[in-house]
């Protein structure tokens, strides 16, 4: 075989696209997993209540407004009655809400899904209600509104677990459902007729609990809005249209406080015209909470108690350096076979073997005497791969960090054992395991890091490839690609 370095190139590019195929397979093992997990999420939402969401309290009345229409001339002349229906809404001037969420874990098989039970108070205060006063459209016309009810809009209702309201300091009895036509999740209670003639306004308070999975989200409805919130969850994710004025993470839990003003926030409106209320779920997409999603969503912002070591996301990001481990598996080998044949050097460049040597005695030990088949190749894969395998089988019993050891542990024994026989020598096996281990360091890293992954990996990368380039700086890459033929055939006398 005239050129064996091309042969055993197109050999490794075969096993590559193997070891591909079989990242692949596992990364749909992975997707599968993190999808019966969302189901588990979801099997607990339905058994018990989905994400929440609170908007409210407000105040609003249904009215209609009727008039008669002339129709036709002389004996066909008739007397037609029109409707408008609509409906008059007073939001809060200010609105306060305290809360505290205790968490508790459920699980259904291995997979574990954050609840949280949530206590509130919620103090709000409305001005004289003169946008509840009708206004007629027809000269003429009739106006007929109903009695004011006073609503709080819940994401999922059967997460109310007790509620109590009161009014100017009178208790009033709460009913389920709303009566509102966009939003009719959550609670109400019927307001006498008297409210409406109240010059100094109105003064509610509203004491709830609340249970619910995974996100809590808040519609800021206030003219002045404040948003007291406290868990003993220690990793919140604050997202939706704004994050907290203010917040404090603890090991312990934490606290975050919100204040916003009408003048920053589109909600009041929004609801106004019946703009859905929406919520981020776990994929990043939007869903409606209160009602059907349909032409944008109104104003709101959440907090989701979200797992930071989930095996599944950790997994699937490991998987992603999945290429990048076997590329630098195979160059480092690539190495050891290329400059680790014995004590003689690689051709350097420019130089030839001298008058009366083969070319295998001068530059063979690295051809030769330390030759890897590409089937060794496949098997060093192999192990990489099922490094990966491995993590998540075993992350779903245990602590990530525990299931990570065990797994590089296992790889790193088993590549440095096997490198010690492929590479001919325990003196050349024990770097190789030893590197191994750095790179599973490396990638442990990387998985911690969410805002400097990237540079961290890239200057890693950076680091590597300066190093291949020192270490071979001065090897003949013609000698080693020249027909084998005649670079071993004897020298004329």
């Amino acid at each position: 075989m005239k050129h064996p370095w091309f042969t055993k190139l197109a050999a490794l590019a075969a096993v590559v696209l193997l070891l591909l195929f079989g990242l692949g397979l596992i990364e749909d093992v992975v997707q599968d997993r993190q999808h019966y997990r969302s189901m588990t999420a979801q099997s607990v939402a339905s058994s018990l209540a989905g994400p929440q969401t609170l908007m409210g309290p407000l105040i609003h009345s249904a009215c209609v407004e009727s008039w008669d229409v002339e129709t036709g001339k002389g004996d066909e002349r008739r007397s037609e009655e029109r409707r408008r229906e609509f409906l008059l809404t007073a939001m809060p001037e200010q609105l306060q809400l305290k809360s505290g969420a205790a968490m508790e874990e459920r699980a259904r098989g291995l997979h574990k899904v954050n609840t949280y039970k949530l206590k509130t108070h919620i103090q709000a205060q409305w001005a004289p209600l003169t946008s509840l006063q009708p206004q007629t459209t027809v000269k003429g016309s009739r106006m007929q509104c109903g009695t004011p009810i006073l609503m709080l809009g819940v994401g999922d209702a059967r997460g109310i677990r007790t509620a109590q309201l009161t009014l100017d300091g009178q208790t009033l009895a709460l009913k389920p459902g709303t009566f509102h036509p966009q939003y009719s999740r959550g609670l109400h209670a019927t307001l006498p007729e008297s409210v409406l003639g109240a010059t100094d306004g109105l003064a509610a308070t509203l004491d709830l609990e609340l249970v619910g999975t995974e996100r809590l989200s808040i519609v800021p409805l206030g003219s002045n809005t404040e948003v007291q919130l406290s868990s003993g969850w220690p990793h919140p994710s604050f997202t939706g249209r704004f994050l907290p004025s203010e917040r404090e993470v603890r090991d312990d839990g934490f606290t975050a406080q919100w204040r916003l003003s009408s003048l920053a926030t589109t909600a009041q409106q929004d609801i106004v015209q019946g703009r859905p209320v929406c919520l981020a779920s776990s994929d990043d997409d939007e869903q409606a909470a209160i009602t059907t999603p349909g032409g944008g969503c109104a104003d709101s912002f959440s907090v989701a108690f979200v797992d930071p070591v989930n095996p599944y996301s950790l997994s699937r990001r490991a998987t992603k350096y999945g290429v990048l481990f076997i590329a630098l598996t195979f160059v480092a080998v690539g190495l050891f076979e290329l400059m680790g044949g014995g004590p003689h050097a690689p051709p350097l460049r420019g130089s030839l073997p001298p008058e009366g040597a083969a070319f295998s005695s001068w530059g063979g030990p690295a051809m030769k005497s330390l030759r890897v088949h590409p089937v060794q190749y496949l098997l060093v894969g192999s192990a990489l791969c099922s490094f990966f395998l491995l993590l998540l089988s075993l992350s779903e019993h245990l602590p990530f960090g525990a299931a990570y050891a065990m797994a590089a542990s296992a790889c790193v024994l088993l590549l440095g054992y096997y490198a010690s026989h492929m590479l001919g020598s325990v003196r050349r096996g024990l770097p190789f395991g030893a590197g191994m281990a750095l790179l599973y360091g490396l990638l442990y890293v990387l998985l911690q890091l969410e805002q400097t992954a990237l540079v961290v990996g890239a200057l890693a990368l950076f680091a590597v490839l300066a190093l291949v380039m020192v270490l071979t700086r001065q090897v003949n890459w013609y000698g080693l690609t020249a027909p084998r033929s005649a670079a071993t055939a004897p020298q004329s006398p």
